[in-house]
Formats: C-alpha cells, sequence, structure tokens
C-alpha cells in the first residue's frame, strides 16, 4: 500500500521522515521551492510512504470580482453575496504537487498541526487531493511532540479527520471576511469623506476580534486619564525588634486599611495616642506553603514571558515554534494546563540532567524530591501542556531565553511546594486591631529551580498572648491612592483570554494587528512596555461607543458570541450555515445602526461648526480625541477664510491660538469690545446632543459612502440649514444673590484655569462639572463681563 502524508509546514515533513524512516530515505523537488517529497518504506506498516507538506492554509475566502471596487456596490450587500472559495494563488504549485501526487497512492494521512486550525487545513488538503483522486482513503496522525516515540504513535493509530473542527473554522473564516470587509468599507469612505484629517489615511479596517483588543486598551486609557486621586489616612504602628536598635522596627499593620476621611482617621489616632500601651491579644502560628506554578498554557507563556522575559507575545510564540520545529518542545499552542496521569515525566526529567544549569536540580527530582504536577481547570483534549522533549545544549539568543523558562517552569511543576512556618502577632493598642506577620522558609524546593517567584524569610520578635508593650512610633500617616497603570502586553494577553477575543494561538497576532493599523503604540518605559492607544485608536472606540449599541463593535459580547458558536459547531449542536447566518444577522444589525448614526463617530474627529466668511465672533472646537487637546478662543472679531471641509488640524490650531486674520484697522474704530450680535440665518451652531449635525446625505441612500465627490459646499449647507436660532445661543451665566456662577443646567459651576501653552495660558473659566451640559464661561474681574464659549470641553485643561 501507498500512502501519502501531508504536514503542515515543510520542516515538520522533514522532522516526520527522518523519525519515521530512520534516516533512509529520497529526496525529490515539487514545483514549490520551499516543499520536498521524501520516500521510504515504512515496514511496521508494510507500506511505502511519501511524505511531504502544504504551507499553511491552501484556501482563500473572497468576493466576487465585480465586487473588487470599494465603488461597485453599497457595503451592506457584502453580508449577502456569494463567497468564493478557492485555491489562493500563492498556493497553486502547493495545490498542483499534491493533486500530481495524489493518484499514485491509496491512503491520505493528514499530519497537520493537532488543533482547529489543523482540521481545517486537513480538509482543504483533502479536497485537493481527491480532485484528482476521488477514491484515496483519508486518516488523521494525531501527536503532540516531533519525538520519535509519539510519531511512530501516530502513525500506527491513526484517526478520523474531525469535520466538526474544520467547519467551525470554515463558518468563522466567512464571518469574518464578510464582517470585516462591510464595516472596513463603511468606516473607511465615510472618514475619508467627512474628516479633513483622515482624508490621507489610507485604510481604517474593522476586525471582529481587533477592534475589542483595541477596545480594551482605550478603556485603560480612559481610566488613567480620568483618574483623579484621592487622599487617605492611617495609623502606622512599630516597635523596635531590639531595645539596643532603634532603627529595626517590626511594623504592625492597621486592619482598618485606611480611611478617606480625616476627621474620623484623626479621631481615632487621638484616642491611640491617649491610650497607647499595646496588648497581644492572639499569637498565630502555622505552616504554610507557596504553590508551585501550574503547567505550561500558551496563554500563560505570552503572560509570562511578556513580563518576566520582556519579549513580545507574538515573538515569544514564534520563538516557541521554532523551538517545536527542531524537537526542542512540544506543540506550544494549548490550552491544556493538565498532564495525563500516565505522562512519562521520568523520560524527561532524565534528559534536562546534563544541563549545567539545573542538571543537579533535575538529578534531585529522580532522588526523591518529584511530585506530581499540579492539575489545572483547562483540557482542550488535544495537546498536553508545553515543555521541553529534549535537552537543547547550544541555543542563543531568544530561542535560549524561551527554552530556558520552558524547561525552568517544568521542571519546576514536577518539584514539590515551597514549604515555610508563618507567624502572626495580632494586638489591640488605643481599642484599634494592628497585625504583624513574621516568615521563616523551611523548605526553597521548586523555588531552587524557578528564580521567577520570590519567597523570602521575614524576621519578627517572639511575641506572647498577654503580653504588653509600648510601641515605638505611632504616627498617622497619610498617602494618595494610586493611577492606574497603561496596559502592558501581557495584561492585553489576560483580558482577551478571559473575554474569549481569539484563541491561545490568535490572541498575539491580533495585539499586533492594532499596532501594525497604528490604533495602538507600543511605548518603552524602562523594561517594561506599555500600550498607548493613538489618536485614531481612541476616535473609532468613542465614536462607536456614542451610537449606543446593545452589543458594542469595540466590546468582546459579539466575539465571545461567535466563539461561542464555534464550539456548538464542533460538539454538533449548530451546523455551519447556522453559525454564519446567526453571526451575519447580528452584525447586520449593528452595521445599520452604525451607518444610521454615522455622524456620531465623525463628531468625535473635530467635525468643527463654526461661522465662515462673516465678521462675526468666531469659536472652534479640536477633539481631543484627535488632536489630544481642547482648545477655546478668546471671542474676537475676524474673518476666516476657510470652509469647514478645507482646513486641516494646524490651520484648526492656529485659529484656536488666536490666529484669525483681522480686517483693517480703519474698520474696527469706534466698535465696541463684546460680542456682536448675529442674524439668525448667519449662525452655525454646535447642535445638542440630542439633535447631531447630519451628513449631507441621506444615510439609507446606498450612494452615501461610495459617493467620491470632493468633499465641500454640501455639508456646510447641511449645517446651515440646520442652524440653531440666535436665541438658542447661551447667554454669559448671571451670577446668583450669593456670588455663584450657575451653569446651563442651573449647577453652580466649577472655576478652572488654562494651564496648557496658547496665548489663553492663565486664565481662569468657568465650566460644568457635568460632563453633558456643555457650559464655558470666561472669568471676569468684578464689573467685567464674561463671554460664552458655546463649545463643549474636555478636562485637559
Amino acid at each position: 500500500m501507498r500512502v501519502l502524508c501531508v504536514a503542515e509546514k515543510p520542516s515538520i515533513a522533514k522532522s516526520i521522515t527522518q523519525i519515521l524512516s530512520g534516516g533512509q530515505y529520497t529526496t525529490s523537488n515539487s514545483a514549490n521551492r520551499y516543499i520536498k517529497n521524501y520516500e521510504f518504506d515504512y515496514p511496521q506498516l508494510g507500506a511505502s510512504f511519501t511524505v511531504t507538506s502544504v504551507v499553511g492554509h491552501l484556501f482563500e475566502y473572497d468576493f466576487g470580482p465585480q465586487y473588487k471596487n470599494w465603488s461597485s456596490c453599497d457595503p451592506f450587500v457584502l453580508f449577502d453575496v456569494p463567497v468564493e472559495h478557492k485555491v489562493a494563488q500563492e498556493k497553486v504549485t502547493v495545490a498542483g504537487n499534491l493533486k500530481r501526487l495524489a493518484p499514485s497512492h491509496q491512503e491520505l494521512v493528514i499530519w497537520t498541526d493537532c488543533d482547529r486550525e489543523g482540521e481545517n487545513i486537513g480538509s482543504e488538503v483533502v479536497t485537493v487531493c481527491r480532485s484528482t483522486n476521488r477514491q484515496i482513503r483519508v486518516r488523521r496522525a494525531r501527536f503532540s511532540a516531533i519525538i520519535g516515540g509519539q510519531i511512530h504513535r501516530a502513525a500506527q493509530n491513526t484517526v478520523e479527520l474531525d469535520m466538526r473542527q474544520a467547519a467551525s473554522v470554515e463558518a468563522r473564516s466567512i464571518i469574518d471576511l464578510r464582517v470585516g470587509a462591510t464595516i472596513t468599507r463603511m468606516q473607511t469612505l465615510g472618514l475619508q469623506r467627512l474628516v479633513p484629517q483622515l482624508k490621507d489615511q489610507k485604510l481604517m479596517s474593522y476586525g471582529p476580534c481587533q477592534f475589542p483588543t483595541l477596545g480594551f486598551v482605550v478603556s485603560r486609557y480612559e481610566q488613567v486619564q480620568s483618574f483623579v486621586p484621592e487622599s487617605f489616612w492611617f495609623i502606622y504602628l512599630s516597635v523596635a525588634r531590639d531595645a539596643r536598635n532603634q532603627e529595626d522596627q517590626t511594623e504592625f499593620t492597621w486592619r482598618r486599611g485606611r480611611l478617606f476621611d480625616f476627621d474620623i482617621a484623626v479621631a481615632l489616632y487621638e484616642y491611640v495616642l491617649e491610650n497607647a500601651m499595646a496588648t497581644v491579644t492572639k499569637v498565630t502560628k502555622k505552616n504554610v506553603k507557596k504553590w508551585k506554578p501550574l503547567p505550561l498554557t500558551t496563554v500563560e507563556l505570552q503572560k509570562s514571558g511578556s513580563r518576566l522575559l520582556r519579549m513580545a507575545p507574538k515573538k515569544i510564540l514564534d520563538v516557541a515554534e521554532k523551538l517545536y520545529q527542531d524537537g526542542f518542545l512540544s506543540y506550544p499552542r494549548t490550552e491544556t494546563d493538565i498532564f495525563d496521569p500516565q505522562f512519562d515525566h521520568a523520560a524527561l526529567i532524565a534528559k534536562q540532567t546534563v544541563d549545567p544549569a539545573w542538571g543537579a536540580f533535575a538529578t534531585g527530582l529522580q532522588q526523591g524530591g518529584y511530585a506530581p504536577p499540579r492539575r489545572g481547570k483547562k483540557d482542550d483534549h488535544a495537546h498536553p501542556p508545553i515543555h521541553p522533549t529534549a535537552h537543547a545544549a547550544n541555543l542563543t539568543g531568544d530561542a535560549k531565553r524561551v527554552y530556558e523558562y520552558i524547561a525552568r517552569r517544568y521542571l519546576a511543576c514536577c518539584s514539590k511546594d515551597a514549604e515555610g512556618f508563618e507567624t502572626t502577632v495580632d494586638i489591640v493598642s488605643g481599642g484599634e486591631d494592628f497585625y504583624a506577620t513574621g516568615l521563616v522558609v523551611l523548605a526553597r524546593n521548586y523555588l531552587d529551580v524557578y528564580p521567577y517567584d520570590k519567597w523570602g524569610d521575614k524576621a519578627i520578635p517572639d511575641f506572647e498572648e498577654g503580653q504588653e508593650f509600648m510601641p515605638s512610633v505611632c504616627e498617622l500617616r497619610d498617602g494618595q491612592t494610586s493611577q492606574p497603570t497603561l496596559l502592558t502586553e501581557a495584561d492585553l494577553v489576560g483580558l482577551m483570554d478571559k473575554n474569549g477575543i481569539g484563541t491561545d494561538a490568535t490572541i498575539a497576532q491580533h495585539i499586533q494587528t492594532i499596532i501594525d493599523r497604528e490604533y495602538v503604540i507600543a511605548r518603552k518605559d524602562g523594561s517594561t512596555t506599555y500600550l498607548v492607544p493613538s489618536n485614531l485608536g481612541i476616535g473609532l472606540v468613542e465614536g462607536y461607543s456614542r451610537i449606543g449599541f446593545e452589543r458594542s463593535l469595540s466590546k468582546p459580547q459579539l466575539r465571545r458570541e461567535t466563539e461561542r458558536m464555534m464550539v456548538q459547531v464542533c460538539n454538533g449542536a449548530k451546523t455551519k450555515s447556522e453559525m454564519i447566518d446567526e453571526s451575519v444577522e447580528q452584525y447586520k444589525h449593528v452595521f445599520v445602526l452604525a451607518r444610521n448614526n454615522f455622524n456620531r463617530i465623525v463628531e468625535v474627529f473635530g467635525y468643527p461648526t463654526f461661522v465662515t466668511n462673516l465678521r462675526c465672533t468666531a469659536y472652534i472646537v479640536v477633539s481631543r480625541a484627535f488632536d489630544s487637546i481642547c482648545l477655546a478662543t478668546e471671542p474676537r472679531r475676524g474673518t476666516l477664510k476657510a470652509s469647514v471641509h478645507q482646513m486641516t488640524t494646524m490651520e484648526m490650531l492656529e485659529v484656536a491660538a488666536g490666529g484669525v486674520e483681522e480686517e483693517d484697522e480703519e474698520e474696527d474704530e469706534g466698535m465696541e469690545e463684546e460680542e456682536v450680535p448675529l442674524p439668525q440665518e448667519a449662525v452655525v451652531a454646535e447642535q445638542p446632543d440630542d439633535k447631531r449635525v447630519t451628513p449631507p446625505n441621506d444615510s439609507d441612500d446606498e450612494d452615501y459612502f461610495n459617493d467620491r465627490r470632493p468633499p465641500g459646499g454640501a455639508g456646510i449647507r447641511a449645517e446651515v440649514d440646520q442652524a440653531r436660532p440666535a436665541a438658542a445661543i447661551r447667554q454669559p451665566a448671571r451670577p446668583p444673590s450669593n456670588g455663584a456662577v450657575l451653569c446651563n443646567c442651573q449647577k453652580p459651576a466649577v472655576e478652572r484655569t488654562v494651564t496648557r501653552e496658547t496665548a489663553n495660558k492663565g486664565r481662569k473659566f468657568w465650566i460644568c462639572e457635568d460632563t453633558k451640559c456643555d457650559f464655558f464661561e470666561w472669568f471676569q474681574p468684578e464689573g467685567g463681563s464674561g463671554k460664552v464659549v458655546p463649545a463643549k470641553r474636555t478636562r485637559s485643561e
């Protein structure tokens, strides 16, 4: 019998060949320069083997050529038009090699990676091979490491290809194509047309995974930006361990932790001072353990590697993938953190005894230090946790660092928990409870090989219950709540995994995508890399948030639902067609809502409204989401020479800084320094939140996002037509009898000072604390007249 074996990558094909053939094989070239065909006899099955490979996926999904041009149809149409499934142009030679080999073989064995993606690639291989040999029998080899025992076992115990898993991946690919293409076209064409600052931005893509990923980054950024520190107070109490050394203090922690009310904190502190003698109420001594790490999953590898090795998650996975292909690691894409009870740990530990750094520890495991690994809660029933499969002695650079972390982690898993003896002393002083904790490490165990965890001794004097002592220090100390930090890549990996965004194998790629799209910027602070959303990324997320989706495009609910349906397809509870139909219907609803409210997205990018070509008061709003600032100018008379659609960002800032072209001085003579009333038909004012300026064309018109005419007058006319009457322009707030300034919602306004480097730096102004009230008024000395700038402001000044 002749058997055709197809691996997912050329390197895997070669490794499988070397193991199964014992090094005795012949090689021939294919039409693809990266792919070789290996032939040898396999006496264990009495068969002749041909081993070859593909290079990842063979097929691609796309729309027909009539839909290639973005102006060929309304984007909404792409939800329903036929999807073509064909061999990608760059994979034609790969498919040709399979078509040529298939007719001369009776059996096809799929050797792709054992996950959903691997099953889908395997189904593509089957489709190609059966195009030239419809009778070929199909089997599947299951393995998790490129080591002799597993490869021979897989070759001799093949199983059925899981077509349900393959179907779930195909459904997801079709959904991603329809949703990504539709929303990307709407988003890109709409913003290019309506936002001058973005007209040269080539692509503003949407992806069902990348946008929720971006949403996490923006959400944390906004938490950081809006953070206001709070002051708190706590009682600090300590006693000298040795009367001869007052600097060696044992600190006691206040059971209340901290208080945010100063008066209450002072009252409690004064009472403690008046009754400072401390009494020991309880001494607790017990044995404690520091748990060894769980077996290693892909997500944990990315998180720990990013935090400990300072490497990007994608880089870590790429290095681990190469180590796997070279036979040093097990398959690095796994959700499992449970080793099978029959797993042969002794053989793997023995391979590590020769290492000069941790070989002695591995030997200790053989001599009684071994303990079974902890059992986690996840099992994908496909691959074991990541572990070393062979000792690697000559690695360098990143490969050495990643291998060392995985090897040390595996040996730590096979060791015993660290053991210690903990003493906790509870005391009462002035009616308040305090405690101190000491620790003595009795056995380091796994800590000897795993330096990434820290656990050390903490000395504490001997105390007895009922003992009394006078504290050396008793102080009321203050502090402030700490600002949250921006997300690191490790933080983001954890959030994505928790919320079901992407898979263990794709999470790193989604993070890299939002960086490549310039939605997020990776910034180094010392040895830590933080993720900072760009102005474009912030604008997109804030724009969609304003629309008020039940399931926002920048939140994880929609993608989590898709992943849930994939599991249902894999389990047979749902078909591929049902998954596609349900998911597409969800996104259709979101798309219609987004398009009908697209003006809300445009507004986030500083879609400005102001008077043009009129001798009058001028004002402008530049959105913080796009320019990271919000400038309000002092009203001044002048003529604006550019229309809204023709102004660049820099020109807007010049206007905001006072760069309005002045009229001739002769014409200014005799004019009083106050606002000039404007005729109703000349006013172009900011619309209230419930009456947004609408785009030039009706949003239901299919030409709305396909009209490629240069933006200009139509937008201005639409704004003028919908402008508020002059009477609706806010007048300066009148202070009530108590001297307070009231805002538009009749609440006392708060005083702020401009801190940015502008012409108005140092000036004071009034605003409302409620972000929905866009009240603003310059502060004027008594007897002066404040002037209202009718512009919604941020708290950046």
